[in-house]
């Protein structure tokens, strides 16, 4: 008999005796046990900060993602492994594709992150705050990575998905984790993490499992910890109660299951691609994993004079969906994950019949294909029928997280966003319709009670994720019963295990701290030039000062005649009347052209390239006569990593484009963008 293990305190290790017996979801046979009893949480937590947290810290986000791309790139040449035992779950190939694939492609997006961060262990968060008359005291905040672990604890749904989405963006803050996945399907995961320890990509202590039931991981958590739960909202708001969270301030970030909608747009009719997008979209939320997804369509709402031809539309299709074990050829939808879940959808789908309509779906009756001799964990697609919806309200307060939804009628478009909000706040919702217009209404309507809402129609459909595709860089949650959370969201993901700090001084000492320039800060004159610099010699802060030019009228000519802007303002000095000009203007575009002609340095030298401008700003209008200069400095430095054996090593820097006249006033700022070469690989 297999025992799945935890890993903590840097080793695999069985708890005291056995908590749970695991089962094959296809035929039932035993597939081994797990405990987690008798570990000590308080000493993993202790671990977690005192080992991973400290070595993630010292990481640049640079260097993180660079770590999760390399995690992402190992696990995807061992998925057929995951593959094998996500069977054991029940599910399909297309339901495994989703958890295996879904779920690495998380560590490649949350990777991809680290373009918007600095090579720094912490971020710059926003710009500086000018607190003083001279300039000499700014505001300016920094966000550092909490000093405690993340607690995940996940369902039982999406075995390898439900982790990787959530480690990816916490690792990427420089927070370690523990992994608590449903003791139902750990044992997938606890595939995927001896291969993640194995790799030795993660620095240690920076990933711990506890495959068992996990009793009093939170008896222990304090202030510095985070604590994510995904699951049912009865157990979330229970868990996020307990007295320690609240005592102690533990961040607590809920993601429940919710009773999601899905419309039907008064245009989509039968006959056009929408109607049939409808049907199509509808039937694969209901039987993609069973319909055990969090996002999956429980509520199906349709204009009231097309009731009866989506009813039969959607129970047409569902019919073709064979069930059955999901390695037999055409087997569309296997088991639910556990006998357990197949008698609370069971219960559920009792509960819901009392108020409302089977009208496809036999319960006690249905076809299996293949070696299928015990049934207890199949549960056929049920399709529910309420004509009243806003009377017979059980279908808004009663989730079966299976195979299960119900179809309704709505008169107008503002029914059916009351209908969607009646749910109490969903993950997600979508509607299907050709009508800008009336997708814009249901949108504005109904997102006050939606986490996520998708737009479907013949434009988009090729290549849209679906209803229940939460990707990693959007935000993840929902409000109301959905549990007013937020997970994942890209860079705002990140943010969520990160400090934020208010630091307040001198513009020097704020550019020490935050290795990014701060006007107002020392300037010291760059020797030699600092396009003869490699990216290790740069230092933030040091400045060129050029030699000054004065504007004429043949400059705005010329460079009207180059560039083909012959806008009055610069043309015209008859049509200034009413305008903020006194007289011709010189091209905002050409002082930065001529700013570029005064700061470079032309030779061939370690600057390989520019490639952008950011943040350009025209402040001041410079007219024939005036004299400008140019203050080029170091603004920020980010390490870049080769691609290949064969790329050349460099960095990017940032430089600050300060362009000022006669009186010393700026007229135009701007940020450049270049690689610069380094001295080493």
């Amino acid at each position: 008999m297999v025992t799945f293990q935890n890993y903590v305190l840097g080793k695999w290790m069985n708890g005291d005796g056995v908590e749970t017996q695991l089962f094959n979801a296809i035929d039932h046979s035993e597939i081994g046990t797990v405990s987690s009893a008798g570990i000590d949480y308080e000493q993993v937590l202790d671990y977690g900060r005192r080992v991973g947290g400290r070595a993630l810290r010292k990481m640049t986000f640079q260097e993180r993602g660079r770590m999760l791309k390399a995690l992402a790139l190992y696990l995807m040449e061992r998925k057929a492994r995951y593959y094998e035992v996500s069977a054991w779950t029940g599910a399909t190939k297309v339901d495994s594709w989703i958890d295996i694939e879904g779920g690495i492609g998380n560590l490649f997006a949350n990777a991809s992150l680290r373009r918007q961060f600095p090579d720094l262990p912490y971020y710059v968060d926003g710009t500086a705050a000018p607190l003083s008359k001279n300039g000499t005291f700014i505001g300016h905040h920094i966000m550092v990575p909490k000093e405690g672990v993340a607690v995940h604890i996940n369902a039982f749904n999406f075995p390898v998905w439900g982790m990787l989405e959530k480690i990816a963006v916490n690792l990427m803050a420089g927070v370690p984790a523990l992994v608590k996945p449903s003791e139902y399907t750990c044992f997938l995961t606890e595939v995927v993490v001896r291969d993640i320890i194995a790799s030795n990509i993660l620095p240690e202590g920076s990933l711990q499992l506890i495959c068992g039931l996990g009793r009093g991981i939170l008896d222990h958590v304090d202030t510095r910890d985070m604590v994510t739960f995904t699951g049912s909202a009865a157990t979330g708001k229970l868990l996020k109660g307990l007295p320690r969270i609240s005592e102690q301030s533990v961040s607590f970030n809920l993601e429940a299951d919710s009773l999601n909608a899905t419309i039907l747009g008064k245009k989509a009719v039968p006959g056009t691609a929408e109607f049939d997008l409808f049907i199509k979209e509808t039937v694969k939320e209901m039987t993609i994993k069973a319909g055990q997804k969090c996002t999956a369509v429980r509520r199906i709402l349709v204009p009231d004079e097309l009731i009866d031809e989506v009813q039969v539309a959607i129970s047409s299709r569902l019919a073709t969906t064979i069930m059955g074990n999901p390695s037999e050829e055409g087997v569309r939808m296997g088991p639910l994950a556990t006998r357990l879940q197949a008698e609370r959808v069971r219960a559920s789908v009792d509960e819901l019949a009392k108020s409302q309509q089977i009208v496809f779906g036999d319960l006690d009756h249905f076809e299996l294909k293949g070696s299928t001799a015990k049934r207890e964990a199949f549960f056929p697609p049920v399709l529910f029928r309420n004509n009243q919806p806003f009377q017979q309200t059980a279908v808004h307060d009663i989730e079966a997280f299976g195979p299960v939804a119900t179809i309704m009628p709505y008169k107008e478009i503002d029914d059916a966003i009351e209908l969607a909000k009646m749910g109490k706040g969903s993950l997600v919702s979508s509607i299907v319709t050709p009508d800008n217009q009336e997708a814009r209404d249901y949108v504005v309507g109904a997102a006050s009670m939606h986490g996520r809402i998708l737009v479907l129609n013949e434009q988009c459909a090729k290549e849209s994720t679906g209803h229940g595709s939460p990707m990693p860089l959007l935000t993840h949650g929902g409000p109301g019963r959905a549990g007013g959370g937020e997970e994942m969201g890209g860079k705002r993901g990140v943010l969520h295990y990160l400090q934020r700090t208010a630091i307040q001084g001198h513009p020097t000492t704020i550019t020490a701290i935050t290795e990014q320039f701060q006007v107002g800060a020392e300037m010291p004159e760059a020797n030699p030039h600092v396009f003869r610099k490699h990216f290790e010699e740069l230092i933030v802060g040091e400045t060129v000062f050029t030699h000054k030019h004065t504007v004429s009228d043949a400059d705005i000519v010329n460079f009207a005649n180059v560039s083909g802007d012959n806008f009055y303002a610069h043309m015209d000095a008859t049509s200034l009347e009413g305008t903020i000009f006194e007289r011709r203007v010189a091209h905002g575009y050409f002082i930065l052209s001529k700013a570029a002609g005064l700061f470079v340095d032309p030779k061939k030298g370690p600057v390989l390239l520019n490639y952008g401008i950011d943040e350009a700003r025209f402040t001041k209008p410079v007219y024939p006569g005036a004299t400008i200069g140019v203050r080029f400095t170091v603004k920020e430095k980010i390490d870049q990593e080769k691609r290949s054996e064969d790329d050349i090593p460099k960095g990017i820097v940032k430089f600050l484009v300060d362009v000022y006249d006669e009186t010393g006033e700026t007229v135009a700022l701007a940020t450049i963008l270049t690689m610069v070469k380094k001295l080493n690989d």
